[in-house]
């Protein structure tokens, strides 16, 4: 039950679930904003708490419509027996009551439709067949074709155009609806015809009929009553054995008239004795009683009767010494209406309804229960795959949360960030479904490699880039993308994981409500609560020691501590809890890939590609002329010095190597290889574009090398230098690979390689390189940017305290080193502490240095 069943219009409900969002979402920015958390974390844990709210309320909104939508499919398909939940009152719950009374009329008329056709059938085959044997004896030369013979012909085909004729009548019957012909009926009469007409089906089965009185007479309707005989004779001489006797009595009693047949078979127990009236009602062989034909309609069909008559049927114990089966038809002499019955119950000729659905396990999704919302966003990129909930998933997630709640925040980045890391990649192994495979086992080793970053080194840039490329290559492994848009999906697929994953986190929450009653678990948690809170407060106000040890285990709610600590807790936590669903549940990305479509003229491909060789070739021509005109001849020309000259461009050459490696791949794809003609030009023109590249590469790299040696050396360019040798790099794995071949290991190639170049450019400590390259272009030039080296992190100072007394007091500032808990612990802060801890007091940082530049 929805908490907004009881509103009785849509519209409020959408103007509560509206008011519901806003107030969430401004409570708990309000909070953030009084409790100093960053607007980078408040504003996603204000937008999830949001939707989680939203998620709440509308689910119950949206659910009978998606219910109808599966019930409809069912329907469709012959399945009348589905109905759908409304417990709202508003316009979706009033459509769910019409719905499932609409449901209830399909299924009464196709019960109908199929009992009609299943008596119509049953009633034609007993004449029909009696009708056969007469006409075989006939041709067979068995019997005479005498008056008698022929009558009886005659008189089967005349009962099955009676039966044809009475087929709407039969349908009356299936609503209780069908009218009696009634008239005065001689018993006698009545069971001879009955009898004769049982003979000519050739059982070795003899009759006895009885009578008493002999002229008993009584009011109804001969046609019916006819069924109803012939019914219990057919049934009774179909499970007599060789040579039996079936004996049929009629006698009166008062105002009533009984019916009994009886025989010498195996009878019913009396455990089936009422199973044996119902449609359908066979029993088995050897202890069965059952319809016409096997098809348990013959009973059923007496019993019709006789209700019709205001009679009952049942069956009754043999006589004492006899053996078989004694049906009994109790009915009133001159029937007027149908009475209550005195005897039990029974149902209507009907099919059975449908048993109930098993009732699932909370852990195991109902196959039969409508789609989610989300199915229909998401379509086949990302199916559902019929995910169970999984506690151990959130009870991982929630733990990750509580411990970053407590270790990250007011600490810097060190030993409990790698504690995180670990625990969070832990919780995303263990779920995920590809750990057995070998590219998601290296990039669990290489996020091992990247999460170790903070413990060594103090410099956060260096950090904070291995984190980021970390969460990246946890995506992409548990993903198992293969591409560079799989990667792009996989990246991606991380925070809509969080909105694809609603309904299996409920599928979870629901693994606890189905440890008990739902409504029992609120209430006890409640109350629980309030017990808790007021008792504790009333102790705490009446006793200071309480107080006291209240106080060391509960934490102060409203202080900024507390704010801060609960905004990480939540979202580390759905970040993990999110990447657990990412795990269990891939998008589908893998071998997405489409293939290439050639163009159907070599010239449409090769004039851009070969145009774009062009201009390569003659920036390296003007390269050749800088370098043999001397650098008179490039001031003469351009007005520039060398220095502004190579500082003009590295940044485009970067991005120009970049977009090579797009034109190659694009035109890989688009060249066709259908002689040996066009793979020499795809070899000739992508190898000349890729070997033209590597000079520009080359070029880049020297540029930036004498940048730096005229301006000096900063984490930003070291960073160009490292992206710009990676790029050469997949180049010339692209020639590598041949670049007609299209490789598919090169962009996973491309990813582990830019991974470990971004961990080898950590192990190289790169702050105290950076230290190191500007202080040895101080002793050549005596320019240095002190203010930028005293900025730099710990890592640096081993580097910066080899100088001389009067130059450290330059290069340090001590003023920004604090001290640190061994939760912040890591190998750059170590080896500078000793430093720091010799010169903490009466450190003064110099300003006035000597050869102060600015970078």
């Amino acid at each position: 039950m929805s908490l907004l069943d009881p509103v009785r219009s849509v519209k409020v409900k959408l103007g509560l679930l509206v008011v519901a969002s806003v107030v969430v979402a401004v409570v708990v920015a309000t909070i953030g904003e009084a409790g100093g958390v960053p607007v980078w974390l408040s504003i996603p844990v204000t937008v999830a708490l949001a939707l989680a709210v939203t998620q709440l309320l509308a689910v119950g909104m949206t659910s009978p419509l998606r219910e109808m939508t599966t019930a409809a499919r069912r329907m469709a398909s012959g399945d009348h027996a589905v109905r759908v939940t409304a417990t709202s009152r508003d316009e979706v719950g009033e459509l769910a009551d019409a719905f499932n009374r609409m449901a209830e009329e399909l299924a009464a008329v196709d019960r109908q439709r199929r009992d009609l056709v299943a008596n119509v059938s049953h009633e034609l085959r007993t004449p029909l067949t009696a009708l056969n044997a007469v006409l075989e004896n006939l041709a067979d030369g068995v019997a005479e074709p005498d008056p008698v013979t022929l009558r009886a012909a005659l008189d089967q085909g005349e009962r099955m155009a009676g039966l044809v004729g009475d087929l709407l009548d039969l349908s009356r019957v299936d609503a209780g609806k069908a009218p009696l012909a009634r008239r005065q009926v001689d018993v006698r009469r009545l069971l001879d015809a009955a009898v004769t007409q049982a003979r000519v089906s050739g059982r070795d089965v003899t009759y006895d009929v009885r009578v008493d009185p002999p002229d008993l007479a009584v009011q109804g309707d001969p046609a019916r009553l006819h069924q109803l005989v012939a019914n219990l004779l057919d049934n009774a001489s179909r499970h007599s054995p060789p040579g039996g006797v079936v004996v049929v009595s009629a006698h009166a009693t008062a105002d009533r008239w009984l019916l009994e047949v009886s025989d010498q078979g195996p009878g019913v127990a009396p455990g089936d004795r009422e199973r044996a009236f119902e449609r359908f009602g066979t029993l088995g062989e050897d202890s069965v009683h059952s319809g016409g034909g096997g098809t348990g309609l013959g009973l059923a069909i007496a019993r019709w009767v006789t209700d019709l008559h205001g009679g009952t049927i049942r069956f009754v114990d043999p006589e004492p010494g006899a053996s078989g089966a004694r049906v009994r038809a109790d009915l009133p002499a001159s029937p007027t209406a149908r009475p209550p019955r005195e005897e039990v119950p029974v149902p209507q000729p009907a099919t059975p309804p449908a048993p109930p659905p098993p009732v699932l396990p909370p852990s195991v999704p109902d196959p039969t229960a409508p789609a989610p919302l989300t199915d229909a966003i998401f379509g086949d990129f990302w199916p559902e795959r019929s995910l169970p909930g999984n506690m151990r998933v959130l009870l991982g997630a929630l733990g990750v949360g509580v411990l970053a709640g407590i270790v990250l925040p007011y600490r810097d980045l060190g030993l409990g960030v790698f504690v995180v890391l670990v625990a969070a990649g832990g919780v995303l192994f263990a779920c995920s479904r590809h750990r057995r495979d070998p590219f998601t086992l290296c990039c669990a080793a290489l996020c091992l490699a990247l999460a170790t970053v903070p413990v060594l080194r103090d410099a956060e840039w260096i950090a904070v880039l291995c984190l980021l490329a970390g969460g990246g290559l946890s995506a992409i492994g548990l993903v198992r993308g293969r591409t560079v848009p799989g990667f792009v999906v996989s990246v991606v697929s991380w925070p809509l994981s969080g909105l694809r994953g609603l309904p299996w986190l409920g599928r979870t929450l629901r693994v606890v409500t189905g440890l008990g009653n739902k409504a029992a678990l609120a209430r006890t948690a409640v109350l629980s609560a309030i017990g808790l809170a007021v008792f504790a407060l009333l102790f705490a106000s009446a006793d200071a020691l309480f107080a006291e040890w209240v106080g060391a285990v509960v934490p102060d709610i409203g202080s900024e501590d507390f704010a801060l600590r609960s905004f990480v807790a939540f979202f580390v936590g759905g970040v993990v809890l999110a990447g657990g669903y990412l795990a269990l549940n891939p998008p589908s990305v893998g071998g997405g890939e489409r293939s290439p479509r050639p163009v159907a003229h070599r010239f449409e491909w090769l004039a851009p590609v070969l145009v774009v060789d062009a201009v390569f070739v003659l920036f390296l021509v003007a390269q050749a002329a800088v370098i043999f005109g001397g650098h008179d001849y490039l001031e003469r020309t351009t007005g520039l010095t060398y220095a502004e000259y190579v500082h003009q461009g590295f940044g485009q050459l970067t991005v120009a190597t970049a977009l090579t490696l797009l034109v190659v791949w694009a035109a890989s794809r688009k060249a066709p290889r259908a002689t040996p003609a066009d793979r020499a030009w795809i070899r000739g023109s992508l190898g000349l574009l890729c070997a033209a590249t590597m000079v520009v590469v080359a070029s880049a790299l020297y540029r930036m090398s004498v940048y730096q040696d005229a301006y000096g050396f900063t984490r930003l360019r070291l960073l160009v230098d490292v992206f710009e040798g990676w790029l050469g790099l997949l180049v010339l794995a692209t020639m590598a690979g041949g670049i007609a071949l299209r490789a598919t290991w090169l962009p996973r190639f491309g990813l582990v390689s830019g991974v470990v170049l971004l961990l080898g450019l950590a192990a190289l400590n790169p702050d105290a390189w950076i230290a190191r390259q500007n202080l040895d272009r101080y002793d050549e030039t005596g320019d240095v940017d002190w203010t930028y080296l005293s900025g730099l992190s710990d890592d640096a100072l081993p580097v910066l305290r080899d100088l001389p007394d009067d130059l450290e007091e330059c290069a340090i500032d001590l003023d920004v080193r604090d001290e640190d808990d061994w939760l912040e612990w890591n190998l750059g802060r170590a080896l500078a502490s000793d430093f720091v801890e010799e010169h903490e007091d009466g450190w003064v940082h110099r300003t006035d240095c000597p050869g102060q530049t600015y970078e």
